[in-house]
């Protein structure tokens, strides 16, 4: 399709290479038309189909003089093949040339005739003990398609009897080559290419063999191995290869010197080839990025897609190699490792890999080819191919010696997957290949101590669920085990399950950044993809327990009961006109309600305060990550540079070390700021959590939290000055005596500082405070059958100073059948986080030294929200390959679950305190 020619009859009178030719026809008297196509002329014996002169097999062409004048008409010139000349036409029918050798070695003359045996332009005696016939015909397996090649019933037989009876390397080496390109067949009936060269293999074990190498036969090439039950694990484990590799020092950046011998499918030898030229990548790319395939340690991975046409284009003549590894000897000297090769088409082997068999039953092989364009023509080797052969897939895999301290590898193993493709229109038909190098160590070791690691953690998992548990029921005042009881296990193994994942998932992967990155002599390799695939599964299950605890906590912490004790009475009297009645009375002057709500907006504000700034955390991460570039350590190649050359090869990503990578700069930063915060901030410039306290104290106002029926926090807000509804004057005042000790101290237990405590209620007291609690948010009880607002929020006004009053005397200890102890907790009490003794008769309030009321709010989980966080980032990370969309989507994650705590938890605060919603801004 690149060029024009003139019709037959017709000759050139003007072509300038391109689309743009002029032909005239040829006169009648001279109606042939040269081999150069520009002259007509006379043919004495016929034309062509193409209007060509023709001549006998035995005779040439003769168009021109010896001095080039062309002739009138062409002549049919005899080739002497007399002993004296043995000469015979060439190929082309131009020259008269020797005849080939077995001509005259048979019959004394350039005929072959019967009962001798002419094929594939050799000829053979009767009488000589030829191999079996041949069978020309190629399997396309992929297509279920067996055709009969033009190529192979060309030069099968031939180069299959000269092999034979005269050891010709050329025709051996043709031979081996047509087996190749039946995907080394091993059917033993069968007398296709491969059929004849085990024949002859097994048939000339008298000539010896190569370098010492059993397989390799003296005159054949080397095709295989061998078929015996577990030779291949010998082939690749057997010896190490003689060198040894290292990451850092002197002998850093060392390339793997691949070599490869290379035939044409006439069985010549064509050259030695470095593999660093790109051969075996049929992608386009820049030099530099071909020849980072070979740089130890460097996964390396190409793919694309090649339209036919360009196949049939680049590859018309198929090219054969035998592949070796180049290293240098103890003294100097340079060797040559043969490299095996697993043709995964080649059926036997198809079955067992398939299989997910072990190598013991592989049968490797040595020759290989990148495109077959030959065997698949039916009967013009000039023509398209009808089906071409391309190697898809071309892996080569170098695998590191177990327990090896010092970079030893076994010897590499190329892999290689075809593809069968019938050609129809190759302008339109493409095929994706892909080409990689990988480095890989047996990680059956490894996968033990994480499943051992996973069973014992998740063992202690569930002991801890159940301790739990078991704080759990004693809180909610329950001894009975129900569906909620067995429910609630499962949350808390859910969520202990889930730190058990995220400690072996940061643990694996910061080992694998450590080691890998900061190894000098190669000690192990990182996991491939196919092996990443637990990892991923453990990372996908610790989001997903995760999710479900935070859930929980969310949950958990928009349904606490929760009520402001105002301790602030009434100053003096007020004259009050009574309504309806016309008189004056006089009443206890109202408290205000305003600290109330200055009180409840604060903790409102806390709610989803938390001990970092999620933002700037974010930003940070994100910061490292791309900015000063430790995504770069993430690559799977031995550089721990942050740095990378772009116009480099940029090796693929490993899942495992993008984990780690991101992990650990999550909670070093984490970290930092935790510490920053705890140590400087907090203390220097803004406690959050202990100005709540202090503030609730200045405002006369207790908090009573209740975050199990039975359990909860009291803050004791009680002012050390009787009162807090007052002037600036005397507000300042109060300070100032406060300051200089002139008064009492602010704890609950009188001479203590003791503001926080833990509180373990009486199934009596919560009991009473339901009964009020019901009134108080008007679901049930007389305040649901009044119509009218005014006396609904009466009775609400009603009930809420009634609970008000019980609180307070509850804590003034009014009530000697709802009595309380104070106490210090157990030592172990505290370490698990429950208690021992049951709230009989009595309830008890434990000291708290810090601020574990934080335990509703955001502020004390931020252990649970920041591994959140960083098993959010990492899966979307793992899905998208992209660091900056994961920064995204987690922030606004957060942000999200923010808004959903703040407005929920505002509501809940609305509903089970009073104070209008309205008023929290």
């Amino acid at each position: 399709g690149s060029s024009c020619v003139c019709q037959p009859g017709y000759r050139m009178v003007s072509s300038n290479g391109g689309s743009s030719v002029i032909c005239e026809k040829c006169p009648e008297n001279m109606s042939g038309v040269t081999r150069d196509g520009w002259n007509c002329i006379t043919c004495p014996k016929g034309l062509t189909s193409e209007g060509k002169c023709k001549c006998l097999n035995s005779e040439i062409l003769v168009e021109r003089s010896i001095d080039g004048i062309l002739l009138n008409e062409a002549l049919c010139v005899h080739c002497n093949g007399s002993e004296q000349s043995f000469s015979a036409s060439d190929a082309s029918g131009n020259r008269c040339v020797r005849c080939e050798q077995t001509f005259i070695n048979v019959s004394k003359s350039c005929d072959c005739s019967s009962p001798n045996i002419l094929t594939g332009g050799l000829c053979f005696s009767a009488s000589d003990g030829l191999p079996p016939k041949a069978v020309a015909t190629v399997r396309f397996g992929q297509l279920g398609i067996t055709l009969t090649s033009a190529w192979f019933q060309k030069n099968l037989q031939s180069s299959a009897s000269a092999c034979w009876l005269y050891s010709n390397l050329t025709a051996c080496q043709a031979l081996g080559n047509m087996c190749v390109m039946n995907m080394n067949s091993l059917s033993s009936s069968s007398t296709d290419a491969c059929g004849l060269f085990q024949y002859i293999y097994v048939n000339t074990a008298r000539l010896g063999i190569v370098h010492s190498i059993a397989f390799w036969r003296h005159n054949l090439p080397w095709l295989y191995y061998g078929d015996q039950p577990g030779l291949a694990s010998q082939v690749l484990e057997a010896n190490h290869f003689p060198t040894i590799f290292s990451f850092k020092g002197t002998d850093k950046d060392v390339k793997l010197q691949f070599i490869a011998a290379s035939f044409d499918a006439a069985g010549n030898f064509l050259q030695w080839q470095n593999l660093e030229g790109g051969i075996l990548q049929l992608c386009p790319d820049t030099q530099t990025k071909l020849n980072a395939a070979y740089a130890f340690g460097t996964t390396y991975q190409q793919s694309c897609q090649i339209s036919v046409s360009k196949i049939l284009l680049d590859f018309a003549n198929p090219i054969f190699y035998d592949l070796f590894l180049e290293y240098n000897g103890d003294n100097g000297q340079q060797y040559l490792w043969a490299i095996p090769v697993l043709n995964l088409n080649l059926q036997y082997n198809e079955m067992f890999v398939n299989q997910g068999s072990n190598m013991n039953n592989w049968l490797l092989t040595r020759r290989f080819f990148l495109v077959d364009t030959l065997s698949g023509k039916e009967n013009d080797l000039g023509k398209l191919p009808r089906v071409i052969r391309i190697a898809s897939k071309i892996t080569i895999s170098i695998r590191l010696v177990s327990h090896t301290q010092r970079g030893t590898i076994y010897p590499p193993l190329l892999t290689i997957a075809y593809t069968d493709m019938l050609v129809q229109n190759p302008e339109t038909q493409s095929v994706m290949v892909s080409f990689s190098v990988n480095y890989e160590m047996n990680q059956s070791e490894a996968q033990i101590q994480t499943d051992i690691t996973l069973g014992v953690l998740g063992g202690l998992a569930v002991l801890w669920s159940l301790l739990k548990t078991a704080g759990w029921k004693r809180r909610t005042g329950s001894s009975i085990i129900d569906l909620q009881t067995v429910l609630k296990f499962l949350l808390f193994y859910a969520g202990d399950l889930a730190n058990v994942f995220f400690v072996i998932t940061v643990g694996t992967g910061i080992y694998w950044l450590v080691f890998f990155k900061a190894q000098q002599f190669v000690s192990v390799l990182l996991p491939l993809p196919s092996q990443e695939e637990d990892f991923v599964t453990y990372v996908a299950c610790a989001f997903s327990l995760k999710a479900l605890q935070f859930l929980q906590l969310l949950v958990s912490q928009l349904t606490i009961d929760i009520f402001f004790i105002d301790w602030e009475r009434p100053k003096g009297k007020v004259l009050k006109a009574v309504e309806g009645e016309g008189v004056i009375k006089s009443a206890a002057a109202p408290v205000s309600i305003w600290r109330t709500y200055f009180i409840a907006n604060e903790w409102n504000e806390i709610q989803t305060v938390r001990k970092i700034n999620p933002l700037f955390q974010v930003l940070a991460v994100l910061f490292f990550l791309e900015v000063v570039g430790f995504s770069n350590l993430a690559l799977m190649d031995s550089s721990s540079s942050l740095t990378r050359n772009s116009e480099s090869y940029i090796a693929p990503w490993s899942r495992i070390l993008r984990f780690g990578v991101s992990a650990a700069l999550w909670l070093a930063i984490a970290f930092l700021q935790i510490i920053f915060i705890s140590v400087f901030y907090e203390r220097f410039v803004e406690d959050k959590i202990s100005q709540f306290i202090d503030l609730c104290c200045m405002s006369n106002i207790s908090v009573f939290l209740l975050s199990h029926s039975c359990f909860g926090y009291y803050i004791h807000g009680r002012s050390v000055h009787g009162h807090a509804d007052t002037n600036m004057e005397e507000m300042n005042m109060n300070l100032k005596r406060e300051a200089e000790n002139l008064c009492s101290q602010r704890g609950l237990i009188p001479n203590t500082d003791g503001q926080t405590f833990q509180i373990s209620i009486s199934r009596k007291m919560r009991l009473h405070y339901d009964r009020i609690h019901e009134t108080l948010t008007r679901k049930r009880g007389p305040a649901r059958l009044l119509d009218s607002s005014a006396n609904t929020f009466e009775q609400s006004t009603r009930a809420y100073n009634t609970m008000n009053k019980f609180l307070s005397s509850f804590i003034d200890h009014v009530h000697k059948e709802m009595d309380y102890i104070v106490k210090d907790k157990l030592l172990l009490e505290r370490i698990l986080g429950m208690e021992f003794m049951e709230p009989i008769e009595k309830s008890i309030f434990y000291n708290d030294e810090g601020h574990s009321f934080s335990d509703v709010l955001y502020y004390g989980n931020e252990t649970t929200l920041l591994i959140f966080d960083i098993l959010f980032f990492s899966i979307v990370d793992l899905a998208s390959q992209s660091f900056v969309l994961a920064a995204i989507l987690t922030y606004l994650q957060q942000e999200i679950f923010r808004f959903i705590r703040n407005t929920l938890g505002q509501k809940n605060l609305a509903s089970k305190t009073l104070v209008d919603e309205r008023f929290l801004i």
